[in-house]
């Protein structure tokens, strides 16, 4: 039988970046399943919001670059938020979540990701992020909050962020795809490393399918490789926290073809039709989940914006 892979995922939330390279990273997630062992360390790119103001951050410079990620297929409603924020305080729900129940934290961070380039939700709000991860997690939210400055969270957020920073001399370094920050060379996000019989080879940074696809196959060319689906309601069985159009459309892609957004949108609209799935409009997107997970999704966006409801299957909301 096929080893197992030790893959490691170095993110943060509000990267958008990392958010843009959720698709590339379901394909191989879909391709390889159980055979990659995936664990999350987040990056913490920034503590306080006046790190980003002191390098001449604004909201609405944000809302321009969220834009302009658009051409790489994911949700984005580029409006200004209220404030700049830090990532620290969602860096620490996410902890917060895997301490309370290992594995949660996928969740979390799927849920902050999609709300921080979609709605109004900032950051460094912990009463909102405690909102969103308890949504996303079925997690009290008071325990989250009150869990984002306990002792065994600090340590686990400290312990990420300095892995996170030990990036020198590797393989991202050489390909510039590495950050220093306080004399620290850092993955920048996301960046993936895969690990076998003390072999670790290392994707730094924004990657196509390609990249992951061949370090893996060279640490393990006897491992199973799933081939892409002929039904898309396979993939909503297999992520029931739902797919946005851009992720669907590169997972049904055979390999080496490049995703078809529009036979993806309408081979979903024909999974709505049916009563098969339901599409959240999300941004200028949508989320196509399964029926029976579409109200828990409701739920994570009525946690930041209350009344924020669209039960029209094939409407579209900002």
């Amino acid at each position: 039988m096929p080893g197992h892979i030790e893959t490691t995922l170095y993110t943060d939330p509000a990267c958008p970046w990392a958010y843009s390279e959720i698709p590339a990273l379901r394909v191989i997630d879909w391709r390889y399943g159980s055979q990659l062992d995936w664990r999350l360390v987040m990056i913490g790119l920034t503590e306080s919001a006046q790190q980003y103001i002191d390098r001449g951050y604004t909201t609405l410079n944000s809302a321009r670059s969220h834009a302009a990620f658009r051409r790489y297929g994911m949700p984005f409603s580029p409006q200004p938020k209220a404030r700049v924020s830090a990532t620290a305080r969602a860096c620490r729900a996410i902890e917060a979540a895997r301490l309370i129940e290992a594995g949660s934290e996928w969740a979390a961070l799927r849920a902050l990701q999609l709300l921080q380039f979609t709605t109004p939700l900032v950051l460094d709000d912990d009463d909102a992020v405690a909102r969103v991860v308890a949504a996303a997690t079925g997690h009290d939210a008071d325990a989250i909050r009150t869990a984002l400055d306990a002792p065994e969270t600090t340590e686990a957020y400290e312990r990420d962020r300095a892995e996170a920073r030990s990036a020198a001399g590797s393989a991202a370094e050489l390909q510039g795809k590495t950050a220093t920050t306080d004399g620290a060379v850092r993955f920048t996000a996301s960046s993936v490393t895969f690990a076998r019989d003390g072999v670790r080879l290392v994707a730094g940074g924004f990657q196509p399918v390609a990249a992951y696809d061949v370090l893996i196959a060279n640490l393990d060319p006897a491992l199973d490789r799933r081939e892409a689906p002929d039904d898309p309601a396979e993939l909503l069985a297999e992520y029931p926290d739902g797919l946005t159009t851009q992720e669907a459309a590169a997972l049904l892609a055979r390999s080496n073809d490049a995703p078809d957004r529009q036979a993806a949108e309408t081979a979903l609209l024909e999974l709505v039709f049916d009563g098969r799935a339901e599409r959240i409009g999300l941004g200028d997107d949508a989320l196509w989940l399964a029926p029976d997970r579409a109200e828990r999704f409701h739920g994570i966006l009525a946690s930041v914006a209350p009344g924020r409801v669209n039960r029209d299957p094939i409407g579209v909301s900002a």
